[in-house]
């Protein structure tokens, strides 16, 4: 897969098969879609931070790559980056914008999203966005772009229920090869926001600390993470 030159890389886990669709499954069908090619050319996906909306970017960008397209995935929250990195987009396919509500409010950035939606339509190419809220929530000044961010349509991700979160934890666990016991997915469960991004997080710590102390992921180790945390 091409990419840009930048420190950001997909992550292993990004894939659909990793992702508990629980109540998203229209939104996932869509993307799943989109990311064949096979779907509508733009997309818009929302949710609250660690909702799972990066997941499905990063495993759309992954699926696609895997025919003899060039996909090409764009953190727009990331410190370095410059509206000028949207010139040109339009010779990938397809793009991946994160995030979108990190540059909205900027006119230079708000311009070059403007320009690059029309470029896109004119070459018949594939635009997957993400932002925190819908569009018409979005702090932006240039209105047009907001009609453009509707070309396509939009997917709001829904939280999971309790038991979908648990089954999250316990499979991405098995997947990092981490025996957690059933004490230990029962105290993560209680003491812990059931947010996907929050227990993926939490799993790469329990992950990385087991490996440093030489220890199994039991409940004493995640409580002293979780103490960890609060202090």
């Amino acid at each position: 897969m091409q990419q840009i030159p930048l420190p950001v890389q997909l992550k292993p886990e990004a894939d659909f098969t990793a992702f508990v669709v629980g109540p998203n499954a229209e939104a996932v069908t869509a993307i799943t879609a989109w990311a064949a090619g096979t779907g509508d050319h733009f997309l818009y996906l929302f949710g609250t931070a660690g909702s799972g909306k990066t997941h499905l970017l990063q495993a759309a960008c992954r699926q696609a790559a895997g025919g003899d397209r060039s996909p090409i995935y764009l953190p727009l929250k990331h410190g370095q980056l410059a509206p000028s990195v949207l010139d040109n987009l339009e010779l990938w396919s397809p793009v991946v914008l994160d995030d979108i509500q990190a540059v909205a409010g900027d006119a230079a950035w708000e311009r070059g999203l403007f320009d690059l939606y029309n470029r896109l339509r004119e070459s018949g190419q594939h635009l997957l966005v993400s932002a925190h809220t819908p569009v018409s929530e979005l702090p932006l000044t240039l209105p047009d772009l907001r009609s453009r961010l509707g070309w396509g349509p939009g997917y709001r991700l829904l939280p999971l229920p309790a038991g979908d979160c648990e089954r999250l934890l316990r499979e991405s666990a098995m997947r990092r090869g981490l025996e957690l016991g059933a004490d230990t997915v029962d105290y993560i469960m209680r003491r812990c926001p059931r947010e996907p991004g929050y227990l993926i997080g939490l799993l790469e710590e329990i992950d990385h600390e087991s490996l440093r102390r030489k220890r199994r992921p039991t409940r004493w180790l995640v409580q002293q993470i979780l103490g960890t945390r609060k202090s």
